[in-house]
């Protein structure tokens, strides 16, 4: 791995203790230009990942509390009329961040939720016919609660589609959470951390992911996993085309982290629960939906080439 990504886990690991793998996963994300959602129970460190992501790597973030009263125009911002200059004028909303936190994004309704649509694809918003250019680079992280708590909108499957992985922190093993209880409070320890990148190193790394290899048989791999999904249909439609993009993007990452130039099957099978699990739908062996378990399942039953 790259020494400045190395410095990023490790300082991402004082922060969130741990949780080495789901905090690689979330390097991973970013590293691959995609967007990043985490689903747990409130309290066991989401917001503070997303800070501590957003620091470590020397990028401006804004924190957009997601309630049942924001308005859409709260996120991407609004036109209003200035009387001085007699026009109207744009006032740029939350969203205009290089990484933007959607706190407990499915506490707000799915209209607002569909406002970050455009800006989680097309890295722009339109307001009043006029396109705005968010800053690079752009990132969204945003976290979720279960759905079972009360005051939450599921998330509708565009929105889904549009983050590249979804992970979960889940509680700290016990030396950890020992550790937590001894050691200094983790917003102070964020607030000590100093960028182990800069933006421009960023956006160099990033656009190094996708010149990493793939080779033929790796790719019938992947589209014999796709093809698995939509054929035995254990998760409705099964995947689509943009969630196979997704897939081989969030592997040639891992394979860069990992410091080589090529991807590998062991790639795959590591990112494919975190990019496939949200975007599948159906029923696993005890009757209860979980696209973790159903993505685990595909990864055993499709073979390597």
């Amino acid at each position: 791995m790259p020494d400045d990504l190395d410095a990023v886990l490790a300082q991402l690991q004082q922060v969130i203790l741990g949780k080495k793998r789901t905090l690689r996963l979330a390097l991973c994300c970013l590293l691959a230009r995609g967007h990043l959602l985490i689903e747990d129970i409130p309290g066991v460190g989401k917001t503070t990942l997303a800070s501590g992501l957003a620091r470590c790597l020397g990028l401006n973030l804004r924190r957009v509390q997601f309630t049942s009263d924001l308005l859409p125009a709260d996120i991407v911002g609004n036109v209003i009329f200035d009387r001085e200059r007699n026009q109207f004028v744009f006032h740029a909303g939350a969203i205009f961040a290089q990484v933007v936190l959607a706190d407990e994004i499915n506490r707000a309704s799915p209209k607002t939720q569909s406002a970050l649509l455009e800006a989680m694809e097309e890295r722009q918003v339109t307001v009043d016919g006029q396109s705005h250019a968010l800053p690079a680079p752009f990132f969204v992280i945003a976290t979720q609660n279960p759905h079972h708590q009360i005051g939450t909108f599921p998330l509708p499957e565009s929105q889904l589609d549009r983050f590249l992985m979804r992970i979960d922190l889940g509680y700290p093993d016990r030396e950890a959470e020992r550790e937590m209880l001894t050691g200094p409070d983790r917003r102070s320890v964020v607030e000590a951390i100093t960028p182990a990148l800069t933006s421009d190193r960023l956006v160099a790394l990033q656009r190094l992911v996708p010149t990493v290899h793939v080779a033929p048989a790796l790719l019938d791999y992947l589209l014999d996993l796709l093809a698995h999904t939509r054929i035995h249909r254990p998760a409705g439609s099964g995947l689509s085309p943009r969630a196979g993009l997704a897939l081989q993007r969030a592997a040639q990452s891992w394979a860069l982290m990992a410091g080589r130039d090529m991807v590998v099957p062991e790639d795959v099978q590591e990112v494919a629960v975190s990019v496939m699990g949200h975007r599948l739908r159906g029923m696993v062996n005890d009757g209860s939906p979980d696209g973790r378990a159903l993505a685990e399942q595909v990864i055993r039953t499709v073979a390597v080439p």
